[in-house]
């Protein structure tokens, strides 16, 4: 007779298992590398004000103020994988993580052209991840609640403050979702 403890654990090991030989993980490599390839050109055809680079070493401090005017919330944080930051809460994050920016790109998709690939590849990315929950048994993503960006898309400044914050926020982000990703890959 086995103690609870390490049934859970065996039954997490061979989810887990199931996971990371699963299409999910590869697929979802692919698409966040695609997206990582695809936000400059996009920001490039998008943006047309001047000053608003993806360039690390502008200054853009000014634009803090208009996150949260815009309320633009912060992308969800991924960390490495340890005993308090599970691959459940990973998983959850990326979901999270995913809809976040797929929600904020549709919403000034309706005031600007140039971004419909983009959403797509996050859409087709978040059934991606879908599938990583449901093959390792994981948990869905806890209740998401969408931004309202749309109503303080007033004028054109605006949309393009959103366009910039949102496509920059989203660089960040799949660089992270990537190091999660190749840490879920290696795990067996």
């Amino acid at each position: 007779e086995f103690p609870i403890n390490f049934m859970v654990v065996a039954l997490h090991c061979c989810c887990l298992a199931v996971l990371v030989r699963s299409a999910p993980v590869p697929r979802s490599k692919t698409l966040v590398e695609k997206i990582l390839r695809d936000i400059p050109t996009v920001h490039g055809a998008t943006i047309n004000t001047p000053g608003l680079t993806l360039d690390p070493s502008s200054q853009q401090a000014n634009l803090q103020m208009m996150v949260k005017t815009l309320g633009i919330p912060a992308a969800p944080v991924l960390k490495q994988l340890s005993e308090t930051f599970t691959l459940d809460l990973c998983v959850n994050r990326m979901s999270q993580g995913v809809n976040l920016h797929k929600d904020l790109l549709e919403a000034v998709s309706n005031k600007l052209t140039g971004l419909t690939d983009l959403t797509s590849d996050l859409r087709d990315l978040q059934t991606q991840i879908g599938k990583m929950q449901e093959q390792g048994h994981l948990s869905s993503a806890e209740q998401y609640q969408s931004p309202d960006l749309a109503s303080h898309l007033n004028g054109d400044y605006e949309v393009q403050v959103a366009d910039h914050l949102s496509l920059k926020q989203l660089l960040s982000f799949c660089h992270d979702l990537m190091r999660s990703l190749r840490q879920i890959a290696t795990l067996q």
